[in-house]
């Protein structure tokens, strides 16, 4: 069983137990927007789809609900919730304000090969960018932020950080996929590593937290543009 994200890329599952393995599938499901909010989940289709019983369906449906992604009605059964808007803007907040402080506690303490690490991954973006590469540019865009949570000293923050990524995965794969976002993002990571590289915390911080405002605002146009998520959506 494979997980595929919303750029249609597929990865090998993490899962240990065939629960959790349709647990990563259903999630992958639900965060893509394959399953659309307020779609029922029916155990039985579900089981007929991916080839296992229902046991580990109803074990990762429950789960889901626990994770906030599905809510149990009576007569439905289990039904998507999914991330509306106002947990987009939570979300694009809670990283401005985090990520912020990432990058102000790594300029503290980076050493000249982990500045070296993240020139080469700009130095990558702009290479592919020439190429007209999105996926590879996507992904060292990750690669980017990532390091910066490793490179902060903070092993919950980089948890914090990783989870909220791993959840926006689709919406930010569609707003860096929009026209000249790339080649802006690009400019900003190169910004903020020249603050890391002058151990700038204050700048590196608030050049961060200008990176993200602007992606979020692009994302939102995005989806008010498409009519993918109303704003009124709750």
């Amino acid at each position: 069983m494979e997980r595929r994200t919303g750029a249609g890329q597929t990865k090998a599952h993490t899962g240990n137990t065939l629960s959790e393995r349709v647990y990563e599938e259903l999630e992958s499901g639900i965060l893509s927007r394959r399953y659309k909010q307020g779609a029922a989940l029916n155990e039985l289709k579900i089981s007929a789809e991916l080839g296992v019983s229902r046991t580990p369906v109803r074990e990762a449906l429950r789960m889901l609900e626990q994770k906030g992604l599905v809510e149990t009605l009576p007569y439905r059964g289990a039904v998507v919730v999914g991330i509306n808007r106002k947990d987009l803007e939570d979300i694009y907040t809670i990283r401005m304000l985090v990520e912020g402080l990432a990058a102000r506690w790594a300029a503290g303490i980076l050493t000249d090969a982990e500045l070296q690490t993240l020139a080469e991954i700009v130095d990558l973006q702009e290479f592919y960018h020439q190429k007209n590469a999105t996926i590879r540019i996507n992904d060292l865009d990750s690669r980017f932020h990532e390091q910066i949570f490793a490179y902060s000293g903070s092993r919950t923050l980089k948890h914090v950080l990783s989870e909220l990524h791993h959840i926006i995965l689709w919406f930010r794969e569609l707003s860096f996929g929009s026209a000249g976002r790339a080649e802006k993002a690009i400019e900003e990571h190169r910004q903020i590593l020249g603050a890391l590289q002058k151990r700038d915390g204050d700048l590196a911080e608030s050049l961060t937290v200008e990176h993200i405002k602007n992606a979020r605002e692009n994302l939102l146009k995005i989806l008010d543009t498409e009519g993918n998520m109303r704003k009124d959506e709750q």
